[in-house]
């Protein structure tokens, strides 16, 4: 890691850190502030789905807003529209508003993924990819996770919630701007539309959405799962919050193992050690110290699944056909992220209560497979 731009590194993550702050409130803010309203928890599943919809809509031409704008560019607009429409959700109650405001957000956020994650990877020596992406991914998460956090704390105390979360991300602009050149080094390449690259990344793609699904379903579905298998409601609510610190605290540890042994073995590696850990989920619930035990080690192997997705686009691609296979990437997370907790509420309801974890292990195995078909 000698040879990293520490400056642009250190300045890409903490703007990435702080829009995963911003995003961690106003995800709790949103759904409490409806619940509060008395709207009914459909209402705020739809709405909360609006965002992934938008981070969908976007993926298509962020390859195209690059080349034009730049990713510096691109990114700080991203930031301002993003903390807009969080405020503007300060001026209005009217639902059809909010679900526009979210569409919009969530397009923002699709944006600065997609280029955070093409320029993080730009920047890694091939040596240290999975290290640095880790740092990266590690640091998003961090953030994200203090966020709810921060609402609970702050509730009932701040005069204007949303106004103060959309002013949370206009605190990633400062970094934006420190970073150097403000470019990939490919901005004068022409778009590369998704269509080219997309057979060179079905294994990543899954693997995107594998998790995407995984930490949907964990944060919505898995305090439901724990509670019917008997587990207090105050430790149930819990669970979520322990598979995110799974995933933030082992990170760097897997990238590390991806650079020293190859990122393929450790990425097939992962995806077995899901299925093997996901069918122990229903008898683990009557033990405690093997509850905890085992959604830490879940979180961890499902994270480290995409973030060595990222490291593989860095691996295959450059300049515009990486900001199209990040794009890719991003997609596959709308796409699953939408439609995961909606497939497995309603097996969950019709099949039973196990429906959750034997869904995610169906992901997992088509992630296996698809790694196994996938012989880059």
């Amino acid at each position: 890691m000698k040879n990293m731009p520490w400056r642009d590194f250190i300045a890409l993550v903490a703007s990435i850190g702080v829009v995963g702050l911003g995003l961690g409130a106003t995800i709790p803010l949103t759904a409490l502030t409806l619940d509060q309203r008395g709207v009914g928890t459909d209402i705020i599943g739809v709405i909360t789905a609006v965002s992934a919809f938008g981070i969908l809509a976007a993926a298509p031409f962020v390859s195209r807003w690059v080349a034009g704008h730049g990713p510096r560019g691109c990114m700080i607009g991203a930031i301002l529209a993003a903390a807009l429409s969080t405020a503007l959700m300060e001026t209005t109650d009217n639902l059809l508003a909010w679900g526009v405001l979210r569409l919009v957000f969530g397009a923002c956020m699709g944006v600065l993924f997609t280029i955070g994650e093409a320029w993080v990877n730009n920047l890694a020596p091939t040596n240290s990819r999975g290290r640095v992406v880790a740092i990266y991914t590690t640091a998003f998460t961090l953030f994200q996770l203090i966020g709810p956090a921060l609402v609970a704390a702050l509730a009932g105390k701040v005069a204007l919630p949303f106004a103060c979360c959309g002013a949370l991300f206009l605190l990633a602009l400062p970094g934006m701007l420190l970073i150097s050149g403000g470019a990939h080094g490919h901005e004068d390449e022409p778009p590369v539309a998704w269509q080219r690259i997309l057979p060179r990344m079905w294994m990543i793609a899954i693997g995107a959405a594998f998790f995407a699904m995984f930490d949907t379903v964990a944060l919505s579905l898995l305090p439901v799962y724990a509670m019917r298998h008997g587990i207090a409601t105050e430790l149930a609510v819990l669970s979520a919050t322990v598979v995110l610190v799974g995933d933030t605290a082992l990170q760097f540890a897997f990238g590390w193992l991806a650079d020293y042994v190859g990122r393929r073995k450790v990425h097939i590696g992962c995806g077995i050690a899901c299925c093997v850990l996901l069918p122990v989920l229903p008898f683990a619930a009557g033990t405690p110290w093997l509850w905890w035990t085992l959604l830490l080690a879940l979180g961890a192997v499902a994270g480290a699944i995409y973030m060595l997705s990222l490291v593989a686009c860095g691996e295959r691609f450059e300049g515009q056909s990486l900001v199209a296979a990040s794009a890719v990437v991003n997609a596959s997370w709308g796409i699953t992220s939408a439609g995961g907790p909606l497939v497995t509420g309603v097996l969950m309801q019709t099949a039973g209560i196990n429906a959750l974890p034997a869904v995610l292990w169906c992901g997992a195995a088509i992630f296996i497979a698809s790694a196994a078909w996938d012989r880059n």
